[in-house]
């Protein structure tokens, strides 16, 4: 039966090498097996015909039997229209074509009995539909045809070109025909009787005709449970390989540098969660297998002091440690943060990034080579095949979603035995994505915030009441405090938004007069230079006010700074808002952030405006950010490529991912290779799903 479903697509009667072609470019279809897999998006219900006199303008599809009595051409301002004229008992209506007229001519039988289906919408006090589907009364009875009509993914392209739903739907009664719905089973039988689930051959009839709305939902369950479990046991599976095949460093023993610092030099006491995470990673890199661990934290959270920590048990173990972030002003904010805390321990740290003098590049990398260098702190720069390390024991990567698939692996091959990895995030990830795209790393979070850290207030106020902000923002002047006015930036209409950036400055400036006030503005179109000396004249207190586009959701870190005032923060996705909110709260003032929105706000908007009011929980933020946006767009286009879902959706069935999970557990405990009697189905069928999409080769 595989062998039958590996048949390339043109051989299903009816498809051919035009129509072939189409479906490969469009909807990746290049196999029997391939058009099994394409699941319907929706279903409409076929049960019910109605009449004439029953119709209503609400532009719902519906289903008629009548016939036709009269055709006619119509000419308009631009070529012409086929109208129709279709009647039942009840009354008439007319069928419009404007495109493909000759052909619909050609076809059409006048006073025979049709089905036909679409959507109708009143005009004049008539009904009619446009392009309807069409089907004889005698094929109509004798289709493959279920009460629940499935409507498939379609592009633009397949549209015009022909393949109608309609069509599709035949190409399936035609590949159902050929493959006698022999597919055979891939869950072993225990699995299939504890969760009560229909065979695979059941499901995926009634997932394309169902029977009923109870076959459906069940075939539903039963496929979306599949597809997950076998992720699952794809991400567990790399994990255990990992902690039994990948050698790692061991960090046996904890040394002069750590404990000197933890003793006389912490700034101050680490919270729980902080000592938590801390004994997690030193636990992972004291064992004989490489450490992969996420750290996830929110902004402000404390997870550099953990980096330091970790790093410094490399050195008592005689190993180097680097750290990679995305941008060249993150990796300037750790160097500067972290050579501040490694002060008394005389550690060579130094920096590496696009920017930096060749004259110094040369001393990094030969310091780098000989070992004299323990630490050092970069951006891509740290991947050329220049920088070679001396013994490389820790890489930590700081918002990890920032890199790609390779470049994260050329870490990996600096040194012989790959280094511990730990990768740290302050985009917080919702357990249930965690679970799936990083169920092969383990998970760190730093869920407290340091003590004396009062939470941030947020408020949503509209443009109306913008006098009271002013207010506002002067009384915290007056308490000595400064303020960011941020300016949203969307590529497209980069030219509105600098306008709106400078109309913004100029306001600002009119109303925060020199010399009392003095307002800095920093945006993308600056020099780096430029850029610089403005952040820098912000930290230092020397103006009051910082006018800048999104520049800043990573980088400067002024405890001064107490109010957030984000501008048309409906432009602004969740995750965004709450990064950029991040940047206030750093000391031990009260810190506040202001959403300015105009008073017309999507529904979207207004949910997304009442979370940031309710909750400086990261977490519970990325959950309301993920059902608003979907998996893709949270992680980025690089990730979005690593759950390729047929059918399960990681948020609406974050249950049945769960399910999924907990026996991919259960079942790779009791039989980690896969080798019982009972597995060994499933054993095959995993190992020629790992062949074919070994989406996890992105982290190896």
């Amino acid at each position: 039966m595989s062998n039958l479903l590996e048949t390339p697509i043109e051989y299903l009667k009816g498809v051919g090498p035009a129509r072939g072609e189409l479906l490969r470019k469009e909807l990746g279809i290049h196999k029997y097996g391939d058009l099994i897999n394409l699941f319907p998006n929706r279903y409409i219900d076929r049960t019910r015909y109605y009449k004439i006199n029953e119709l209503q303008n609400t532009n719902a599809e519906v289903q008629i039997v009548g016939r036709i009595i009269h055709i006619k051409t119509v000419e308009q301002k631009k070529g012409k229209r086929l109208v129709a004229t279709f009647a039942d008992e009840t009354g008439e209506m007319e069928l419009v074509w404007f495109q493909g007229q000759k052909w619909v001519r050609e076809n059409l039988k006048l006073n025979t009995v049709y089905v036909i289906f679409g959507k109708c919408t009143a005009f004049n006090n008539q009904f009619n539909m446009a392009h309807p589907e069409m089907e004889l009364l005698a094929e109509h009875e004798q289709n493959l045809r279920s009460a629940m009509q499935p409507v498939y993914p379609s592009t633009e392209k397949l549209g015009q070109r022909g393949i109608s739903n309609r069509v599709v739907n035949k190409m399936m009664q035609q590949l159902f025909l050929e493959t006698h719905a022999l597919f055979s089973e891939t869950l072993p039988t225990y699995i299939l009787d504890e969760l009560k689930l229909i065979p695979k051959n059941v499901a995926l009839f009634n997932i394309h005709f169902p029977k009923s709305p109870d076959l459906l939902a069940r075939a539903q369950f039963r496929l979306k449970f599949e597809e997950l479990f076998f992720i699952q046991l794809q991400l567990i599976t790399k994990n255990l390989i990992r902690k039994h095949k990948i050698k790692g460093h061991p960090f046996e023993k904890v040394g002069e540098y750590f404990n000197e610092f933890y003793n006389n030099h912490l700034p101050f006491d680490l919270t729980n969660a902080q000592k938590r995470v801390l004994k997690e990673i030193r636990n992972d890199m004291g064992n004989p297998a490489q450490m992969n661990r996420l750290l996830q934290g929110d902004v402000g959270s404390g997870k550099t002091i953990v980096a330091l920590m970790s790093m410094l048990l490399a050195l008592d173990n005689g190993f180097q440690a680097c750290l990679m972030a995305p941008t060249e002003i993150l990796a300037n904010q750790h160097f500067i943060g972290l050579t501040e805390l490694a002060k008394p321990l005389n550690i060579n740290i130094k920096i590496l990034t696009g920017s930096t003098k060749t004259s110094d590049r040369r001393i990094i990398h030969e310091e780098l080579e000989n070992g004299s260098l323990h630490i050092i702190i970069g951006t891509h720069a740290l991947l050329e095949d220049k920088v070679k390390f001396h013994n490389l024991g820790l890489a930590i990567i700081d918002e990890q979603h920032r890199f790609g698939v390779e470049q994260r692996s050329k870490l990996w091959k600096k040194n012989e035995i790959p280094p511990h990895v730990l990768v740290m995030t302050a985009t917080p990830i919702p357990r249930t994505l965690a679970m799936s795209l990083y169920g092969d790393l383990d998970i760190s979070v730093i869920d407290e915030l340091p003590p004396g850290r009062k939470p941030i207030q947020t408020v949503h106020r509209y443009d109306g009441n913008r006098l009271k902000v002013w207010k506002f923002i002067r009384d915290e002047i007056e308490k000595g405090r400064q303020i960011y006015i941020v300016y949203p930036l969307i590529d497209v209409s980069e030219k509105m938004d600098y306008k709106d950036l400078m109309d913004g400055y100029e306001s600002i400036s009119r109303d925060f007069p020199l010399p009392k006030y003095s307002v800095s503005i920093v945006h993308g179109k600056m020099k780096p230079a430029e850029k610089d000396s403005e952040m820098q004249r912000f930290s230092q207190g020397k103006t009051n006010i910082m006018v800048a586009t999104t520049v800043i959701e990573v980088g400067v870190n002024v405890p001064n700074a107490s109010v957030m005032i984000i501008e048309s923060a409906e432009r602004f996705g969740l995750s965004q808002l709450h990064q950029l909110r991040g940047r206030v709260g750093r000391g031990a003032e009260q810190s506040y952030c202001i959403l300015m929105t105009s008073h017309k706000l999507s529904n979207d908007s207004k949910i997304r405006m009442e979370t940031m009011t309710r909750t400086n929980d990261g977490f519970e933020i990325a959950e309301v950010d993920l059902k608003l946006r979907g998996p893709g767009d949270l992680m980025g286009t690089q990730q979005s490529g690593v759950l390729n879902l047929q059918i399960a959706d990681i948020v609406k069935d974050k249950d049945i991912l769960q399910l999924a999970r907990h026996h991919a557990v259960k079942l790779l405990k009791d039989d980690a290779s896969m080798t019982k009697p009972e597995h060994l189905n499933l054993r095959n069928i995993f190992i020629q799903m790992s062949k074919k999409q070994n989406i996890w080769n992105y982290i190896s």
